[in-house]
């Protein structure tokens, strides 16, 4: 039995299962302006490991990075949701204590996405879901994507947000890959929709995480509040809250932040408990961040609340795997 009170949890650990990869590599190339990345090419469950042993991670949550299932077509969606889940949960059985999981669920399809969050949460016991911040050009917070946002709230679930590239925005710069500006834009742009749209505040339930430090979320965050219309002030009235009560208590990791000006501005705008470490392995390898976040200034019991104690209270189920 691993020890359940020293090595780091990652709840940003990208797996890539080889189906995944053979059956979907020009549309990744797509979605990654035109090229893949030998991370992409060389992953394994036992590089992976290796490189969780090197840095000390304990366990990973697991996820599929972008663009996840949706290239279209509803059926093709479900299917291939449903094979990673399945994917993933194996891998978790086959090294016990090494791997949680956010199950892929087929988004922009809400009956699809209704079925697998109950199979991936009631049958293969996943630990959370794992969303897109964007489909096409609709965000998380989307009326069409309510019935999706009330079954998570109900079920009290933690729902882990990558960033996508929308369709608008892929070929915004010339010479500009979009994993440089645009996905980090995109985690502000849902997290502005779902504050914006009321969801945030209407399904308190949902244990929301953005990654990357929030995008730019901390430095907007006051140009939310003055420019917000102001129906979204009245309705957050309403409610008992404002907007800075909303953000700071979504949680947060530090994938691909794990350096001083971006970790400050996230600290101070929201509590320590609030923040997880994760990585982005192995589109960011993990010691980048292990190493990143060794070099920060923490108190011990800071430090030790980012590497896993804010992570097993978030993720209790973590404990027994």
């Amino acid at each position: 039995m691993r020890c359940v009170s020293c090595g780091l949890i990652d709840v940003h650990h990208h797996i890539i299962p080889p189906f995944y990869l053979e059956e979907n590599r020009e549309r990744i190339a797509g979605s990654r302006g035109g090229k893949i990345s030998p991370a992409w090419l060389e992953w394994s469950a036992e590089t992976a490991i290796e490189a969780m042993d090197e840095q000390g991670v304990d366990t990973a949550v697991t996820s599929l990075s972008t663009p996840g299932v949706w290239f279209g077509d509803a059926a093709a969606a479900r299917t291939t949701a449903r094979r990673c889940n399945e994917y993933a949960a194996e891998l978790s059985q086959r090294y016990p204590g090494r791997f949680g999981r956010f199950a892929a669920v087929p988004l922009p399809d809400p009956d699809g996405s209704l079925h697998e969050i109950a199979y991936a949460l009631d049958v293969l016991k996943a630990d959370g879901i794992g969303l897109l911040t964007s489909y096409g050009d609709r965000w998380l917070g989307d009326a069409a994507y309510l019935p999706v946002m009330e079954e998570l709230n109900r079920r009290k679930a933690v729902v882990f947000v990558h960033p996508s590239v929308p369709t608008c925005c892929r070929a915004l710069l010339e010479d500009i890959p979009p994993l440089v500006a645009e996905i980090p834009q995109d985690t502000t742009r849902a997290v502005t929709n779902l504050l914006f749209s009321g969801t945030l505040s209407r399904f308190r339930d949902i244990r929301f995480i953005f990654t990357h430090a929030g995008g730019s979320v901390p430095m907007v965050a006051n140009r939310m509040l003055h420019y917000a219309p102001q129906h979204v002030h009245e309705r957050l009235a309403q409610m008992n809250e404002n907007m800075d009560s909303v953000l700071q208590r979504q949680f947060y990791d530090i994938a691909g932040t794990a350096w001083g000006p971006a970790i400050a501005a996230l600290r101070s705008y929201v509590p320590i408990s609030q923040i997880l470490f994760g990585s982005d392995h192995p589109y960011v390898p993990l010691h980048d961040t292990a190493e990143g976040f060794a070099a920060l200034t923490f108190t011990d019991q800071e430090r030790q609340a980012i590497s896993r104690d804010n992570a097993l209270k978030l993720l209790p189920s973590l404990q027994r795997k």
